[in-house]
């Protein structure tokens, strides 16, 4: 195997501890090494940090690779196949190279667009971030998704059951086709025709979809805005709660009794510029603000901020693909972390990577620079505990390395 040092570095070994002056050893894919001494470590090639920072990639929690910065729900599945694969395949691209080597799939637009891009990314046949895949989300008649008459024909991105039956049917097939997880769509959203604190999925479809998921090794997450989704999630052992914005007293004691078996992402970019930087495409401040956009923003800075103090884990993940969240702009989920739920620096970039390792089950291996950790890696020009908007910026990404091999060498 060849041997890399990387030294003189800053090293923010995301354990928590502040950064530190030293070295590691990179050895294939694995840090076999973490010094803090200059010079300690032997062999292979060295390369000379300059004292920027050494950390691990990053994570986004709620990610869909195939949304295509489109302006409205209705487009996602309209884009033909073909057409399709290719920009989900170039949005992978993107995340890796804005320093995210971690992401969690949270809904594809077709049955098997991630499937055939994570197994793509693992191949070594494109670039891209480790990968969990999912699939369409899952909706009932009349839910989040289901928004055409029933007499039009139409392109849709979601699965449409109704009943459990049906609910099984559609759950066996995404697991034949490889899925990581199961997306349901438990609550509504206001852009749509089902209101955010409504939550159209009867107990019995979403039971039968978390035991089939389940009996097969896999995990469930859930569109989840009204506090009853949320306490469906906890009470049926759904692992990935998204969005959450609504959670009452209840599902926040539910949530952090049960806070080693859930994650929590927000998507808070979607609530931030949907209320103040959609203008654009039609979604000015005075509607945001009369759909109910700019009260659920208000409910979900509240509601993070209780679970952050309650130990409850809150990732980073923005629901990034549409017009004004666009691929690329991932990074600005830690500024919000911080500026807006009052997160520390430290914090938010411990959500990002620590965390990230758990979400994506493998928290001995990925998220932290530790001995045995995988070699995902980001040399950063600055510090970002000092200030963490400087993740935005490509030019200060040095350095992007996955698995012990430099996705973006340093000059």
């Amino acid at each position: 195997m060849n041997r890399t040092i990387l030294t003189n570095a800053s090293i923010l070994d995301s354990t928590g501890a502040a950064p530190f002056l030293g070295e590691i050893a990179i050895d294939g894919d694995t840090i076999t090494a973490v010094s803090p001494t200059l010079g300690s470590l032997e062999g292979g090639h060295r390369l000379d940090c300059h004292g920027a920072t050494l950390m691990s990639g990053l994570c986004d929690a709620h990610t869909h690779l195939s949304w295509t910065n489109m302006p409205d729900l209705d487009s996602i599945g309209k884009l033909p196949v073909e057409e399709h694969v290719l920009a989900t395949a170039a949005n992978a691209k993107i995340y890796l190279d804005h320093g995210y080597t971690m992401c969690v799939g949270a809904a594809a637009a077709k049955p098997r667009l991630d499937v055939v891009i994570r197994n793509a990314i693992n191949a070594g046949k494109i670039p891209g971030p480790r990968y969990l895949a999912n699939g369409p989300e899952i909706t009932t008649i009349g839910g989040l998704g289901d928004m055409n008459p029933s007499h039009v024909a139409a392109y849709t991105f979601v699965e449409i059951i109704n009943g459990p039956e049906e609910m099984r049917r559609i759950v066996r097939n995404l697991i034949k086709e490889g899925v990581d997880s199961i997306k349901l769509n438990l609550s509504g959203e206001q852009i749509t025709n089902v209101q955010a604190e409504e939550t159209p999925m009867a107990l019995d479809e979403i039971t039968m979809a978390v035991n089939e998921a389940h009996n097969r090794g896999k995990r469930v997450c859930a569109h989840a805005r009204s506090a009853e989704s949320v306490k469906i999630c906890v009470r049926l052992g759904i692992e990935i709660i998204y969005h959450a914005s609504f959670a009452d007293e209840e599902a926040l004691d539910l949530l952090e009794a049960n806070r080693d078996r859930h994650f929590v992402a927000p998507a808070l970019a979607w609530l931030i510029q949907t209320c103040e930087g959609a203008s654009d495409w039609g979604i000015t401040p005075a509607v945001a603000r009369q759909m109910g956009y700019e009260r659920e923003l208000e409910h979900a800075i509240e509601t993070m901020k209780k679970m952050a103090r309650r130990g409850i884990r809150v990732l980073p993940g923005g629901d990034y693909g549409f017009a004004w969240t666009p691929h690329g702009t991932y990074a600005k989920d830690l500024e919000y972390f911080v500026h807006r739920l009052g997160f520390t620096p430290m914090e938010a970039i411990l959500s990002a990577t620590q965390l990230g390792g758990e979400i994506m089950m493998q928290p001995q291996s990925l998220g932290q620079i530790k001995l045995g950790y995988q070699a995902d890696i980001l040399i950063v020009d600055g510090n970002p505990v000092e200030d963490i908007s400087i993740l935005q910026s490509q030019n200060r990404l040095l350095g992007i390395m996955k698995a012990g091999i430099f996705h973006k060498r340093p000059a």
